[in-house]
């Protein structure tokens, strides 16, 4: 029989067992198709959110050809494709293009004005930040732009729609829009539009004067802007308004694009190359995905082929070879792999889609059009294909090298386990512990070393299970009978026992190893988190205010703060007002005397009090984190004089050279150095709001200024609500307020639903891989729970071994992936936590509850459910003689 003759043949009985066995089969196509699903399902939902130049065209373009931007110096410039890709001044500034002469080099295409920028609005609660768009929205140009909900498009000057984030600031259609600007227009919003970008943040859009925008725009030193309509704008004309001093989004371009070596050398060198290290990350993620696949999968074939024995043995006394035994079995894989492939992905693509309007109500951005990327699909399908034909290639093998005459005269129990795969386990095992240690160590890319590692671990571990399923049987004589009798039959039965509890075990390490270096990742954070005010206080900072404007701005946050104790903070202006470039900001530096560039006194600070050079006869009580008798150190330094400099490591001296200097976004200088009597005071917390406090005296020889530079809020709580209100306010006084509540480390939304994501899968992997295995294992297992049955046990003693059987597989498997997932859990923590030689090099947090619930909770739920889902009464299949 020729080859492909054979594996018809296969493939047919394969087809057969599948359709006669639907129960089994039905178990392997979904442990198979829902890791391609969930694959495909998150392909497409990233896929469609990340909006491509090409996708993002029409809400940058709306129906136009082209945009221009001329920067207000109008200088030449070189730019990608994209001009958000990278761009670039070639020379000085020449002078802004009219539009009249973008238009010619455009062969007299119609250009509609259009310009954005940031608005400052009165709320109810005071002032906000919006986004702004002055554009003529009845052009068809513009089409594409915003998307209308209600109402109309401005018709004249006097008019503007905005989003329902503005509605939600206290605005309704009909009433006029509060612009916070000195001669700024207050047009009537006529209707609500919504971005086609972004959403969530307050906007509100006109025609050209209806906002305000212009003069917004020419203080960041931006030009005007255009939208064009006259046919495609090619890559010649994009580079002839590129030497006009404009960049240009171009339709055609982007499109249909040319080569890359088009791109200007200056702009090349912008974009990233292939990140190695990410595709070696990739890599490794699909190895270990395959092999869990592998793994949650083998127990149905190890079944399969236990139920095909008979079979497979009268085809090798029939003169089969030990090749077409394997053929049967694998073609089992290959006609289960392609079915749950294509069905997992099909199923992939309707779940994306339904899952794609619920993500987008957790994101601020707009997504593109749902898109389906086929190429990834075939790859995914691929994958589950050959996950199933891997998984059932160790049974396969087995199979082939059964004993005929065992088979054949009933007898069901395993060969005897041999020395050279448990020794060859202990030696991958300690490849990996090797491995992993030397990534710990190791100066860069030891995350990839350890990642590696993590594999040859796991496969080493797999290859142990054997002896640890025996060695556990031996030790089981004191257990409870139902027990008993599970983890004997388990070990005379590995065939269908050590799959099971290696996908449960790959599975927990994964995990475990994750989970590891999560957890310590955020412990580093919170470990290194700098405080920048005592804990639940706020401070509200505003530079460049008369003393009027800071008794107004009291009052303000009074009235939105009721019993707050509210504390002016003195001190040297380290920041100036955005609308006066000319202001100076002032810095001071202090160090040792002859000891400039030796140890800095503090390494690590942090401020939002708008100073952390403070002024003063006595140390501010904003300032904590130093002992009681410090304290009263400071003050009667303070009171003689004496400048109190703040440390994080005790200093022995008496005095500290100052080093003023002062600096405008044009110019800057450094004063002459200063030698002053001082006192060292060290930090015992992290609340390290000031570097020093420095007397009037002193301020004035370093010929520096001080002033009011913010506003301490303590002695009550400040909600999120609170804390927006009082920023609102404080901005209808000044718009360089802001205010800052410190609720210490926050942990990052990601990382939070990264952590959720990895105990959920965690859980639902093991209990769906341990459920699955187990009642594989009791299927095959009927006949001797039948035997039982007919011996006089209970319908409850079956349940018992049943549930027994579960937890042998799933606290066996559980440990072992624990013990494994510490190797490069904690190995991957040193590269994830090092630091700077001078800060502490390690973090290691294990999240023990997570831990526990994989291998003791887990465990008994798998069981419990088992005990109750089992069936107790089996009907007796056969009797050996």
């Amino acid at each position: 029989m020729s080859g492909l003759t054979s594996w018809r043949l296969a493939l047919r009985l394969a087809g057969r067992d599948a359709l006669r066995h639907r129960g089994r089969s039905v178990l392997v196509l979904v442990m198979i198709a829902l890791p391609v699903l969930a694959v495909t399902a998150a392909d497409v939902i990233i896929r469609t959110q990340d909006v491509s130049s090409v996708e993002g065209l029409d809400r940058r373009l709306g129906s136009a050809d082209a945009q221009l931007e001329v920067p207000a110096g109008g200088a030449p410039v070189l730019q990608a494709f994209d001009p958000l890709d990278g761009n670039t001044s070639t020379g000085g500034a020449d002078r802004v293009p009219t539009a009249q002469q973008l238009a010619d080099a455009l062969g007299g295409a119609r250009l509609v004005e259009q310009r954005e920028g940031d608005l400052l609005v009165r709320t109810e609660d005071g002032v906000t930040y919006a986004a702004g768009t002055e554009v003529d929205l009845r052009d068809p140009m513009t089409d594409g732009l915003f998307e209308l909900a209600s109402g109309r498009w401005p018709a004249v000057d006097d008019e503007a729609v905005v989003n329902q984030a503005m509605l939600d600031r206290g605005y309704a259609v009909g009433d006029r829009l509060d612009l916070v600007v000195d001669g700024a227009p207050s047009p009537v919003i006529v209707g609500v539009a919504e971005s086609t970008a972004s959403r969530g943040y307050p906007l509100a859009a006109g025609r050209l004067g209806s906002l305000g925008i212009e003069v917004s725009r020419a203080a960041w030193g931006m030009g005007p802007a255009y939208l064009a309509a006259g046919g495609p704008v090619s890559w010649e004309t994009v580079q002839e308004l590129n030497a006009l001093g404009a960049t240009v989004l171009s339709r055609a371009v982007l499109t249909d694009p040319p080569p890359d070596s088009e791109i200007p050398d200056e702009i090349r060198g912008w974009s990233g190359g292939t990140d190695d290290a990410m595709i070696a990350v990739i890599v490794l993620v699909v190895a270990m995905a395959l092999l869990e696949v592998v793994l949650l999968a083998g127990p149905a074939f190890a079944v399969t082929a236990r139920r095909q024995s008979r079979t497979l043995a009268l085809m090798a006394a029939s003169g089969g070879t030990p090749a077409q035994s394997r053929r049967v079995v694998v073609g089992g894989g290959v006609v289960l792999g392609v079915v749950a492939a294509v069905s997992g992905v099909l199923l992939g693509i309707a779940v994306g889609w339904l899952l794609v309007p619920v993500v987008q109500h957790w994101s601020s951005e707009r997504f593109g059009p749902f898109d389906v990327p086929w190429p990834h699909l075939v790859g995914i399908m691929l994958f589950g294909l050959v996950s199933a034909v891997l998984a059932a290639v160790v049974p396969a093998w087995i199979a082939s090298r059964q004993d005929v005459v065992a088979v054949l005269a009933g007898r069901r129990a395993d060969r005897r386990p041999s020395l050279r795969s448990p020794l060859l386990g202990v030696g991958l095992l300690g490849a990996g512990i090797a491995g992993s240690a030397y990534g710990a160590t190791s100066a860069s890319s030891g995350e990839f070393t350890i990642a590696a590692s993590a594999v040859v671990a796991v496969l080493g571990m797999i290859l142990l299970v054997p002896v640890v399923v025996v060695a556990l049987a031996r030790l089981a004589g004191r257990l409870p009978l139902s027990p008993r009798y599970a983890t004997r039959d388990a070990a005379r039965h590995r065939t269908r026992t050590v799959p099971a509890v290696a996908a449960v075990a790959a599975t927990v390490a994964g995990v475990v190893a994750l989970g590891i270096g999560v957890t310590s990742d955020e412990a580093e954070n919170r470990g290194t988190y700098q405080a920048m005010l005592p804990m639940g206080d706020g401070a509200v900072t505003a530079p460049g205010l008369t003393d009027e404007q800071w008794s107004r701005l009291q009052d303000t946050v009074a009235g939105k703060l009721p019993g707050a104790d509210l504390t002016p903070i003195v001190g040297v202006p380290e920041s100036s007002p955005i609308a006066d470039p000319e202001a100076r900001s002032y810095y001071v530096e202090a160090h040792l005397p002859g000891k400039r560039d030796g140890e800095p006194l503090l390494d690590g600070w942090g401020s939002s009090y708008g100073s952390s050079i403070l002024a003063g006869d006595r140390l501010p009580s904003i300032v904590r984190g130093i002992s009681l008798g410090d304290r009263d150190r400071a003050d009667a330094a303070l009171a003689t004089g004496r400048a109190v400099i703040f440390t994080d490591h005790p200093v022995d001296a008496g005095e500290v050279v100052l080093r003023a200097s002062w600096w405008t976004p044009g110019d800057g200088d450094e004063l002459p150095p200063v030698t002053v009597p001082a006192a060292f005071v060290s930090y015992t917390g992290t609340d390290r709001v000031a570097t020093m406090v420095l007397p009037h005296d002193v301020l004035r020889q370093l010929d520096v200024p001080t002033a009011r530079v913010g506003l301490a809020v303590g002695g009550v709580g400040i909600s999120a609500e609170s804390e927006r209100a009082v920023a609102d306010a404080a901005r209808s006084v000044t718009s360089d307020a802001g205010f800052y509540v410190e609720r210490g480390y926050q942990m990052p939304d990601e990382t939070m639903i990264a952590q959720l994501v990895l105990a959920g899968l965690g859980g639902v992997l093991m209990l769906g891989g341990t459920l699955t295995a187990t009642f594989l294992a009791l299927s095959d297992a009927r006949p001797d729970l039948a035997t039982l049955a007919s011996v006089g046990a209970s319908p409850r003693r079956r349940r018992s071994i049943a549930a027994s059987y579960a937890l042998v597989i799933g606290f066996v498997g559980a440990t072992l992936g624990a013990l494994v997932g510490f190797i490069p859990g904690i190995a991957v923590s040193y590269p994830l936590t090092r630091g700077y030689a001078e800060v502490r090099a390690h973090y290691l947090d294990i999240p023990w509850l997570m831990i526990l619930g994989l291998v003791v909770a887990l465990p008994l739920l798998t069981a419990a459910i088992v005990g109750l889902c089992a069936r107790s009464r089996l009907p007796l299949v056969t009797r050996v003689d």
